[in-house]
């Protein structure tokens, strides 16, 4: 035999999100994701911004140690044209030589003191290269010694000076910066303009010793125009780089008066290929040279000036940007936070005033209904509950809600009402059969007393004596019936004060097991005549509470004494005893702490009983566990029910 087997499959379930236990906290998660991603863009914003911005600071950093570079380059450019006239046999430049050299080493210190100051924004491989740069110049002591002594011809100590000029305008190259493109062009140029010029220094340095040797030696006149070639190739560089202001200021810079002559210069210069005298007057070349040099100096400058403003203008707008984009983000939490707030306000002060709202029905209006209807009288109307008030929020889900709650609470208030009449009357009906009882068994008991005097023979006197006791047992039940409706008490009372042995005689009298009955020790003691009735009745149910619990063959021992002002009796059995959960349930009865007769299972109707009579009495009740085994009833008669010892004692009125 085959069949279909159903497999129901149970999805995993998901992890609570933290807060998603409160509409708060849902509405913070949902606005949260949106937010978060809205962040993340502005992030990138600011990320990018950012980069713009420490660009920015590098650039100028970074172009203000290049003219720091140049500062040094240009001194060098001359004292190495210098040294190569001194060379060259020029004697008159010593003085100049030595003054240039101080010149040089100042250069040299306020670079380094530049790449200390900047070395936190400088890029890191452009700090190193302007580092390793100055490596070269560690030589220049030696090379200075060398020429003041006349032990280096000029082409040695010109291939020395070069190669460290040449190493320092390429560590001006290193890690050039690539983000803005103006900026990046810029840079570029001043590196462009900065060979050109080299290549115009070198020339002047080269032929500044031929004009002082009269001629060329050796390759000199191939470096002449190998020189020549690199200072056209950065210049037309330069100029495809460079923006038109700086191409005309370079125009500017080979259009005076000394670049004019420079060219004739360098005219008789190509003349002299063969080796041919030169009649070229150094300290002339050397002025016109410098002329020129200086001239391109100062263009190099306004160029970097230039190069610095862009950056610094590129900076400012990275600032700004940065710092709208930091409020955009600020705006953007503020925005979610005051949404995530005014919509969970929005929700939970309806659902706040709602949930007070019940409470104040379940704590004080329900009850207060339930109150008037049982106290109204059953021939008039019902009076109008309070005018419901109304709840902030204007959600259709709230009216709904609101409506629903009202609703449960109108109909909470039927029940109410349809249960209080019920109560009602049953209670009457209580009362009613508890008083018609009470009267057919008062006239019973009167009708069996008078058999009683009237009959001789013993066995039919003890046959009423015991009918007797039946009576007087069920008309403790008819008392306890109109106790439990809340009548008035019962209509036998004493108009003087009885004993309390008496009392306690009376009460034991009305059980069914009277003879396992022990009065063991009562001290002598009188109690008001308006309470004996309620007294005796209170003992009877705890005498026959503790008969019913007992083994037959164990006695139930009373006992009675002062204690200051009060009086204490104590109905002590040895029974089965009562758990620790059921004796505090009791004493809450006895005490009417446990709640109406209505919620409380029927098999403890004496002790509520015994609860009502000790609080018309104010009388302490209490249930202790026994030394032993069994229970303990212990009653505490207040001193206004209590006369002294020496009062006069009463009979007992029917």
């Amino acid at each position: 035999m085959t069949g279909n087997v159903l497999t129901t499959l149970r999805l995993p379930t998901l992890p609570t999100l933290p807060g998603w236990n409160s509409i708060r906290g849902r509405m913070a998660i949902v606005l949260a994701v949106p937010t978060c991603l809205l962040l993340a863009l502005t992030g990138l914003g600011v990320a990018d911004r950012a980069a713009d911005w420490s660009a920015a600071r590098e650039t100028e950093a970074h172009v203000g140690v290049l003219l720091r570079v140049q500062d040094l380059v240009r001194e060098l450019q001359r004292e190495r044209g210098l040294t190569n006239g001194l060379l060259g046999g020029a004697e008159e430049y010593r003085d100049d030589v030595r003054a240039q050299r101080s010149r040089t080493d100042d250069a040299r210190s306020a670079l380094r003191a530049a790449l200390s100051e900047e070395s936190g924004d400088l890029p890191g491989a452009a700090s190193s290269a302007l580092e390793a740069a100055q490596v070269p110049l560690g030589g220049l002591a030696t090379l200075r010694a060398e020429a003041d002594s006349g032990t280096i011809d000029r082409e040695t100590a010109l291939t020395t000076y070069t190669k460290a000029v040449t190493a320092l305008i390429d560590a001006e190259s290193a890690d050039a910066p690539s983000g803005d493109r103006r900026i990046a062009q810029g840079v570029q140029a001043l590196q462009a303009l900065a060979r050109a010029t080299e290549a115009v220094a070198l020339e002047r340095g080269s032929l500044n010793g031929v004009f002082a040797a009269k001629r060329f030696r050796g390759g000199e006149y191939l470096d002449f125009t190998e020189i020549r070639a690199t200072r056209v190739a950065a210049l037309g560089q330069f100029r495809e780089l460079a923006t038109s202001a700086q191409e005309s200021a370079l125009d500017a810079a080979f259009k005076t008066a000394a670049a004019r002559r420079i060219t004739g210069y360098e005219d008789r210069a190509e003349r002299g290929v063969d080796g041919s005298a030169l009649d070229v007057a150094p300290a002339r070349w050397w002025a016109d040279m410098t002329t020129l040099v200086d001239d391109l100096h100062g263009v190099q400058k306004r160029l970097g000036g230039d190069v610095r403003a862009r950056a610094g203008e590129t900076g400012d707008a990275a600032t700004r940007q940065l710092g709208g984009f930091l409020a955009l983000g600020a705006l953007i939490l503020a925005v979610a936070a005051a949404l995530a707030v005014i919509s969970a306000r929005s929700i939970t002060r309806p659902l706040g005033a709602l949930a007070d709202e019940a409470d104040a029905v379940a704590g004080s209006r329900l009850p207060d209904a339930v109150r008037r209807i049982q106290e109204a009288d059953p021939d008039t109307p019902l009076p109008d509950g309070p005018r419901e008030p109304e709840l902030p929020g204007s959600a259709r889900e709230i009216t709904r809600l609101v409506a629903a709650l009202r609703n449960v609470e109108r109909t909470a208030v039927g029940l109410a009402a349809e249960q209080a009449v019920l109560r009602r009357n049953s209670t009457e009906s209580l009362a009613s059969l508890g008083r018609r009882n009470q009267t057919l068994l008062n006239r019973q008991l009167g009708l069996i007393t008078t058999l009683e005097s009237q009959e001789i023979d013993p066995d039919a006197l003890a046959e009423l004596f015991e009918l007797d006791h039946l009576a007087t047992r069920m008309r403790r039940n008819a008392e306890s019936l109109l106790v439990l409706a809340g009548e008035e008490s019962p209509t036998r009372s004493w108009s003087r004060a009885v004993t309390v042995a008496e009392v306690v005689q009376s009460a034991v009298s009305e059980v069914e097991q009277y003879r396992r009955v022990a009065v063991a020790d009562i001290q002598p003691c009188h109690v008001r005549g308006h309470c004996v009735a309620e007294l005796s009745h209170l003992l009877a149910e705890l005498v026959e509470n503790a008969l019913m619990f007992s083994p037959p063959q164990q006695p139930v021992e009373i006992y009675g004494w002062r204690d200051a002002g009060e009086y204490c009796l104590a109905v002590v059995d040895r029974g089965i005893g009562m758990t620790a959960e059921r004796l505090a349930h009791a004493n809450a009865v006895l005490s009417g702490k446990a709640g109406s007769l209505h919620t409380t299972p029927t098999r403890f109707l004496g002790h509520h009983v015994v609860g009502a009579l000790a609080t018309r009495l104010a009388a302490h009740v209490e249930l202790r566990p026994t030394q032993g085994t069994g229970v303990t009833a212990y009653v505490a008669l207040p001193a206004g029910l209590v006369q002294q010892p020496d009062s006069s004692t009463a009979s007992v009125g029917g």
